[in-house]
């Protein structure tokens, strides 16, 4: 296979651009650097294409180890033949190289070798081929064979009816033709194991839906009911259209032999080859529903973490909890912690005033600005009590609802006993919900992504291949964002391109013996970061107040020559990107393709430079929509029909979406009331953290349940 071509052609993409990438990927390069910094030789391939690109990459590799693989196998047997090398470079999944070889694998005892052991296979292949002129039981006379347990003409009909079976279920192509008509033509259908049971799968009691048209929610759905044995789950077909496909490939005109090949053929058919053909197609769909979820979950995860930062603010973050009590943790803007408590103003205790003295004393004490309440157990309770003491304090402090997802996870590692030994798990929670708000990627990256619940069945999916993805995503956000190196954890320094676990600790371990780096090159001297991984890393590690002004933007040190030739063209120095960046430069510098020969770069690496000077140390997350802060409460029993209200995008499912309108229960926004237009998914129109405007159609208190519109005009 000429895989180049192959990822040129499925990409759309030229073949000097695929062979490029392909090239920088074999030589170690990660795809965020080669994102960045190799546009030139890409043609400015973005991330999400360079990761599908890569995944595609080793499937097709994977795919031609296995087609080499199966042809050695074959020929070993000395069965190679022309067509069968033809049949591999032309098959182009795993499946169709697995039907190739079945014939030919190893098989333990079935019916069909026990025939064959008996002398029974020319007797097959003598019906097999339809030639005959006389009645089977008259020719089957000659297999009697007592010795080897042929006793009488059934034995041997019966026998040779098992090894035409076993052809016909090893026949790729026939294989192929069921494969197809069972998924264009099949129903998946479930039933409930118990129908008086209640459970949340009771609209799939009694359900059917075209194999080929039933979307991956509902197919997760489904395989998570019947994991749970709550349904039985089947594809049907029309099982005579699939015999009649197969007897017209396979049978001829001969009164001899034909109702025995057509008994073959059902027996080959229902207890060979649909079993396995209903297992590959399930695990075919579940294959595809689990990679849209996790692309789903991906971009959930990819606009919560590049949720903007509320900087220099004090937050009180309060960890709600009923009998435990509310665990309060003050955070300066840097994320120090300043203090910390245990409160109990909900049931059972209702120490309302204690409560209000010990938090104003904290809000007055520290000058707290806002107040982060997680949205676990009683967080209903402990917003009322928020927005009362809010009304009886003179500063202006603000409060907000935090997604504490995975904050419990944080808490009881390793990293957040490292992190806070002296805290016990509920106050490193605490502290975690009021940092994940003043910079959430800096905090959220301190947890495994598919803890952070902005996914759909996420338990249900191949955990490793999820992992992967997610850790793909967070290591683009990083990336993109771009990481302080005097500031940042190990756990975001582990994220930034080049840089693993155990060079994150030696890059602190540096940072802690020697001080802050004054420049980009000091990297150097940290232990186990060669030169390979500073070409990897550099341009993502920001320095702000160093030697180098350069060091506090996405400039790589590659490119520092031609960026100070650029700069001293325009007339300036390199100190004039201290003073809030070189606004006009891009006006300044003319003609980018002349301009891009003459300091000897690339044209987009040259606009990518101008785009730093224009704006050093940028944030993109700064673009984002703010959070919105609030200063009073809503209940459900609040909510009438048809009111207006601002809410926040929490998660994107394939249904729908749902949106925080404050009021501690999300409501629902369906597909079909995102927007006018068509949409085949709700990401084509919302994404994680958007404020939106939504108007209320239902609310079942008693359920639970709030229905919204984002259709308000």
């Amino acid at each position: 296979m000429d895989i180049i071509k192959t990822l040129a052609d499925e990409f759309k993409i030229r073949a000097s651009q695929a062979e490029n990438a392909v090239k920088l990927i074999d030589e170690g390069n990660t795809i965020p650097f080669i994102a960045r910094y190799r546009k030139e030789m890409t043609g400015s391939l973005d991330d999400v294409i360079l990761r599908e690109l890569f995944d595609r990459l080793n499937y097709l590799r994977n795919l031609d180890e296995k087609r080499e693989q199966v042809r050695n196998l074959i020929n070993e047997q000395e069965k190679l033949t022309d067509e069968i090398n033809k049949a591999l470079d032309n098959a182009l999944t795993v499946t169709e190289i697995d039907d190739i070889y079945r014939p030919f694998r190893p098989k333990r005892r079935t019916r069909a070798t026990i025939a064959k052991e008996k002398g029974l296979e020319s007797f097959a292949n003598e019906i097999m081929m339809q030639l005959m002129g006389e009645d089977i039981e008259k020719a089957a006379e000659k297999y009697i064979d007592a010795e080897k347990e042929v006793n009488n003409v059934n034995d041997a009909i019966d026998g040779a009816r098992d090894i035409i079976a076993e052809m016909i279920s090893d026949d790729a192509d026939y294989r192929a033709l069921i494969r197809k008509m069972t998924y264009n033509e099949g129903v998946i259908a479930s039933k409930a194991v118990d129908d008086e049971k209640e459970s949340v799968f009771e609209m799939y009691y009694d359900y059917k839906e075209p194999v080929k048209r039933i979307p991956g929610h509902r197919v997760l759905a489904l395989n998570r009911g019947e994991k749970e044995k709550i349904l039985n789950v089947k594809i049907e077909v029309q099982v005579e259209n699939i015999l009649k496909a197969l007897e017209n490939k396979i049978i001829r005109s001969n009164k001899y032999t034909e109702k025995l090949l057509k008994e073959a053929v059902e027996d080959s058919y229902k207890r060979l080859i649909a079993p396995a053909v209903e297992r590959e197609i399930r695990n075919d769909i579940s294959e595809k529903a689990e990679e849209g979820a996790i692309k789903v979950f991906g971009e959930n995860l990819k606009q919560l973490l590049l949720q903007p930062p509320i900087k220099d603010k004090v937050v009180l973050a309060l960890d709600p909890g009923y009998r435990t009590g509310c665990k309060v943790a003050v955070v300066d803007g840097t994320g120090k912690v300043l203090d910390t408590g245990v409160i109990y103003p909900v049931p059972p205790h209702n120490k309302v005033e204690q409560a209000e003295k010990i938090i104003k004393a904290m809000i007055e004490k520290h000058n707290v600005d806002i107040i982060a309440i997680g949205n676990g157990t009683a967080s209903r309770e402990t917003e009322m009590f928020a927005v009362n003491l809010i009304k009886k304090i003179d500063r202006d402090v603000l409060y907000i609802i935090v997604n504490e997802a995975g904050a419990s996870v944080y808490s009881a590692s390793k990293l957040g006993s490292e992190e806070f030994p002296d805290f016990d798990v509920a106050l490193r929670s605490a502290v975690s919900l009021g940092r994940r708000l003043q910079d959430p990627l800096a905090e959220l990256v301190k947890i495994e992504p598919k803890s952070i619940g902005v996914g759909q069945y996420q338990h249900d999916m191949n955990q490793k291949r999820l992992g992967e993805a997610l850790g793909g995503v967070v290591e683009s956000c990083v990336n993109n964002v771009g990481v302080d190196l005097n500031t940042a954890s190990p756990s975001l320094l582990s994220y930034v391109s080049g840089i693993n676990g155990s060079i994150a600790k030696n890059i602190l371990a540096y940072r802690e013996e020697k001080g802050k780096f004054k420049n980009r090159k000091e990297l150097l001297k940290v232990s186990k970061l060669g030169p390979k991984a500073f070409e990897q890393c550099a341009g993502f590690l920001r320095i702000t107040d160093g030697d180098d002004p350069l060091d506090n933007t996405g400039v790589h040190p590659e490119s520092y020559d031609a960026c100070k030739a650029l700069i001293e063209r325009c007339g300036y120095s390199a100190d004039s990107i201290k003073n809030g960046g070189i606004k006009d430069i891009g006006k300044k510098a003319g003609n980018c393709e002349k301009l891009a020969e003459e300091l000897n770069i690339g044209v987009p690496t040259l606009k990518d430079i101008i785009k730093e000077l224009e704006k050093p140390g940028r944030d993109p997350r700064d673009e984002m929509p703010q959070p919105i802060l609030k200063s009073d409460v809503l209940s459900m029993e609040d909510l009438k029909e048809g009111m207006i209200l601002k809410g926040t995008v929490r998660n994107v499912i394939d249904f729908g979406a749902f949106v925080d309108i404050g009021v501690h229960q999300d409501g629902l926004v369906h597909i079909s009331e995102i927007c006018d237009r068509y949409i085949k998914h709700p990401l084509e129109a919302v994404s994680v953290g958007d404020i939106v405007d939504v108007k209320v159609l239902s609310v079942d208190v008693k359920k639970h349940r709030i229905s919204l519109s984002m259709k308000i005009k």
